[in-house]
Parts: C-alpha cells; structure tokens; sequence
C-alpha cells in the first residue's frame, strides 16, 4: 500500500504542477493504476505534463467519463458496442493484466496453494467455509491446512477486476452462473466488503485466514501470498509473465468490435485463467479538445516507450498490430 501510495505522491499530484495548463484528468479501474502511475511519473519528467488519475473504481469511471467531468475513463469491464454508441464514446485496451486468488495462512507460501475453478467458486458461494475442506486438500494434499473459517474479501465498489473475476467463477461453475451470475457489482452471497484493489489488498494483508482477488501488481507490491489455479487444459499454473502472455496470446482484438473482448478462461496448457485487458474510454466530441489531445498523445507515448514499464509490473503490453488498429480509431473517430 505505502508503495503505491508514494508514487502517487511522486507522479500524479504532482502533476497538478504541470506548466500544461490543463492537465490530463482520468479516473476509474483500480486494476491498471500501478501502471497508469508509473507512466505519469515518467511521462512528468520527460515532458512536463501532467496526468491527474483517480482510482476509483471502473463503475465510477464509467459514470464520470459520461458525464464529461474527466477527459477519459478507465474501466476493466468493455462497454459494449450499443452502449458506446448510446454515450457517444470510443474505447481500446491499453494494456492486459492478471487476476489472482491471495490468501493469509500462516506458514503458507506464495503459490504453495492451487484452487480450481469450482472450488474457488464453491468458497466465495459460501459452500466451502473452513480451510480443511476436503476440496481444497483433494488439490493440496501437502499443504497443512488449518481448521479455522475462511474469511471471504470482495469488493463492495463497482468494479472491473469483480467483472472478470465473476465471469470466470460463471465459466467454470454452473452454480456459480445461476445463483449469482457476473457483472461489476454482483449480490455476493458471503464475504467482507473492501473499496479497491487496494482495499483487498490491504484487508487480505492484515486478516488472517482470509481469501481475496487483486490485480497481480497489487499481490507483489503488498507482498501477498498468491495461489496458483488449475487452467482450461486441467493443468495447475502459477501467476507469471510466461502464463499471462499464453492467454493474452488468444485475444482476437482485430475482429472485436469496439475492440469488446473477454479474456478470461483462455484455452491453452500454460494460459492462467483469470487475464483481463483494462480499457480506456473517451468522448468522439470532447468538450475540451485540447485536453482530449493531450490525453491522446500520452496514451501514444505509453504505447511506444512505456513496454518496458508495463512488463516491471507483470502487466502484458498490447501487441504492435492491435496498437495501430488503435490508432487508427483516434484519427477516424475522435474530434480534435
């Protein structure tokens, strides 16, 4: 948390010092903020502009890039094609990242534990309360698991990272599809409620015996014991870069329309199960185009010098063939 907290010091207040006059101003998904801050800092430094990011959940963003109070919003849930019609909006993926399951168990190290799908669903259905169930020593039979009750962490905000999250336990359990179903903000049969990936993040960190689901960055930077999961293909793997890339690998951004894609139980041995894309969303007639021009030329100079920055924090840079396809939806579609 301090870690993530100091570069917002470092980079994006301030930014609110920028010689620009009119900084690029953004909000939403808390999934891409380790990386939407690295950038800022970076891009402060190189050019002297700044980028004023609230993270506050893709709900909130949503609503505010609609209701024109920020020059762009960020959601990890697409907005589907009728919608950004409907709002006038144009959207792309900025950047792909992973979800993981972290836990809190005492003498437990990061990806000692595996989940499968349906176990993972069974816990956060409440149909799996106590550490020792035999489901999860059926996958984990040399862990020592404790007796004691899980304690389930959710996000209680309108969230992205909850969208991919339950689209995937809505993939791989039926009951979990039924009873709940997916969406940014689900009625959550058990749990504890935390704002944020920080909020879960900082919640699991400090609960012992609990579960949560955090954006990978967030797991490292807070030092959480992540677990492993068993894929598609019925093979355990652990959260890396290599597991990130194969399921990113699979995305079909070139025939997605208004580049509305799900990434989330891709196929392939080595894929990880939970990856998602993490979207920008801005108006086709902004308000303030100068403004809206900025933003874009930061978003430009992110995909071309901000790769290497991304992979330091195990996010997944676009590919070079979707970033041009990108580029040319800024020219056709949105008004400078």
């Amino acid at each position: 948390m301090n870690f993530i907290k100091s570069i917002v010091a470092a980079g994006l207040v301030a930014a609110s010092t920028s010689a620009f006059a009119a900084d690029i101003t953004g909000a939403g998904a808390t999934f891409p903020f380790p990386v939407y801050s690295k950038w800022a800092d970076a891009y402060k430094k190189e050019t002297g502009n700044g980028l004023n990011y609230q993270s506050i959940g893709s709900g909130a963003g949503i609503k505010q890039i609609i209701a024109k109070t920020v020059t762009f919003g960020a959601t990890d849930a697409p907005l589907k094609p009728e919608q950004l019609d409907k709002e006038g909006l144009v959207q792309w993926p900025m950047v792909m990242g992973a979800i993981v399951p972290v836990v809190n168990l005492e003498g437990v190290k990061p990806g000692e534990l595996v989940f499968d799908g349906p176990t993972l669903a069974d816990i956060y259905i409440g149909k799996i309360t106590k550490w020792d169930d035999a489901a999860i020593k059926k996958l984990n039979p040399k862990v020592a698991l404790p007796s004691d009750a899980i304690t389930v962490v959710r996000r209680s905000d309108g969230s992205g990272t909850t969208f991919n999250f339950t689209d995937y336990l809505s993939k791989v359990s039926p009951d979990w599809k039924t009873k709940v179903g997916s969406g940014t903000a689900v009625e959550w049969p058990v749990g504890v409620g935390a704002k944020g990936n920080e909020g879960v993040a900082g919640n699991v960190g400090q609960t012992k015996n609990s579960i949560g689901y955090v954006e990978y960055a967030y797991a490292k930077q807070n030092k959480l014991t992540y677990a492993g999961l068993v894929n598609s293909a019925g093979k355990p793997v652990q959260p890396t870069m290599a597991a990130f890339q194969a399921a990113a690998a699979n995305a079909d951004w070139a025939n997605a329309k208004g580049y509305y894609l799900i990434l989330t139980n891709q196929p392939g041995e080595t894929s990880w199960p939970i990856t998602a894309a993490t979207f920008i969303l801005m108006h086709k007639e902004p308000v303030d185009k100068a403004a809206s021009s900025e933003a874009i030329k930061f978003f430009k100079w992110a995909f071309e010098k901000g790769d290497k920055m991304a992979e330091d924090l195990d996010y997944i840079p676009m590919p070079a063939s979707v970033v041009k396809q990108i580029e040319k939806t800024w020219s056709a579609d949105i008004k400078s």
